[in-house]
């Protein structure tokens, strides 16, 4: 009688003692069984849709984007460059936030998602920040005119009373004009009021005061020499037509460019031609209130760079960056506070070497201490600028 064919041979080793009898059965497997790898959480692949991870992750972004660009510019805040964008096998952010835009509904369910009015900013462009813009420069152009029509007539106290009513005007005009416009911040502007007013204050009564500082005093009587005040508020309409016109300008390069590269090569030479359109109209404006007041002291280069200080700072704070603005301010206020402090700590015995920079820097012509601090100060917003300014992120 033949041996059943399911047995193994006789001579074939059996299980050992310790063998679980499973073993056997793994055995006599097909060799393509045997080695078959075993499933398990080390041997699962990667997902086979990578964006739709990433859909998930900045899912709240999506459904509150009005449009790709804005997608683009929450992806480029988070982190991502268009060398991250292939490994979403996409050749920039921008293609990947049309993918995303388009497979991520908005709110309701639907992916139709009409950009409302703060998304647009060609849009209000009429008479209302334009007049809103004009009234500080106006009540401070009635103020001097009014000092200077009652000179001789007014005695000390009716002029004080007149000054005081006119700075009032100007500093609620001041607050109309920037909650509303291209100048508005919606995130704040990091509490520089007193650092702004400082500066404005500086750019009356410093000049005359370092002066008497350096001449032995302070004798107490200031100065003031506020010629470059109409010019400076004067310049507030100017100032948000050239931020109106940077976020138009940006927003169409925005919506035209390849990538994050190619926006920031476009953005940056718009950046620098608004600043100085700003410094040309600032300039002149400056010039004409020199005009208007014949005689009156100073120049017009510590003006000036005040006027690109405060601009860049509120550009800076508008598109979301109140840190840095608030920072260069700061600067230029440590500045001009130390000027005439090391000039008294100069007449000390030995530390007469502390005041000759202040000395050098007087000596270069009138307004040479806010000329120098508003100077630098300006000059590292705009580099700071040139870097945040140009990314999507900043007009998102």
């Amino acid at each position: 009688m033949g041996r059943p064919t399911d047995l193994p041979p006789l001579d074939a080793p059996g299980p050992t003692a310790g063998e679980a009898p499973a073993a056997v059965g793994a055995a006599v497997r097909a060799p393509e069984v045997a080695h078959r790898p075993a499933r398990g959480p080390q041997a699962r692949r990667g997902p086979a849709d990578p964006v739709k991870a990433l859909m998930h992750r900045h899912r709240d972004l999506c459904e509150r984007a009005v449009d790709p660009l804005e997608i683009a510019a929450g992806l480029e805040a988070h982190g991502l460059t268009d060398r991250t964008a292939a490994r979403y096998r996409h050749r920039d952010v921008f293609s990947l936030a049309e993918e995303l835009y388009a497979r991520v509904p908005g709110p309701g369910g639907h992916t139709s998602r009409a950009p409302g009015p703060e998304h647009d900013p060609g849009k209000g462009t009429g008479a209302g920040w334009t007049l809103l813009a004009l009234l500080p420069g106006a009540a401070c152009l009635a103020t001097a005119g009014t000092l200077r029509a009652t000179e001789g007539v007014l005695g000390g106290g009716a002029r004080f009373a007149v000054t005081v009513a006119g700075a009032l005007l100007v500093f609620l005009g001041l607050r109309l004009s920037l909650r509303g416009g291209p100048l508005r911040a919606p995130g704040g502007t990091g509490g520089v009021t007193l650092h702004v007013c400082w500066l404005l204050g500086y750019c009356v009564y410093g000049d005359d005061l370092l002066a008497q500082v350096i001449s032995g005093g302070p004798d107490g009587n200031w100065t003031a020499a506020p010629t470059p005040l109409p010019g400076l508020t004067l310049a507030l309409a100017p100032a948000a037509w050239c931020a109106h016109l940077f976020a138009v300008q940006a927003r169409q390069r925005l919506a035209g460019a390849h990538g994050l590269s190619d926006f920031g090569v476009g953005a940056r030479p718009l950046l620098f031609g608004v600043v100085a359109l700003f410094l040309c109209a600032l300039t002149a404006l400056l010039f004409l209130a020199g005009l208007a007041r014949p005689g009156a002291g100073g120049g017009l280069v510590g003006p000036a760079a005040l006027g690109a200080l405060l601009f860049l700072a509120r550009l800076l704070a508008v598109h979301g960056f109140p840190e840095p603005a608030a920072t260069g301010l700061a600067a230029a206020c440590a500045v001009e506070v130390a000027a005439p402090f090391l000039v008294l700590a100069g007449r000390l015995p030995g530390l007469g070497a502390l005041a000759r920079p202040v000395d050098a820097v007087v000596a270069a012509g009138p307004g040479g201490v806010p000329a120098l601090a508003c100077g630098i100060a300006a000059c590292g917003l705009l580099i700071h600028a040139s870097v945040t300014l140009t990314r999507a992120s900043a007009h998102a």
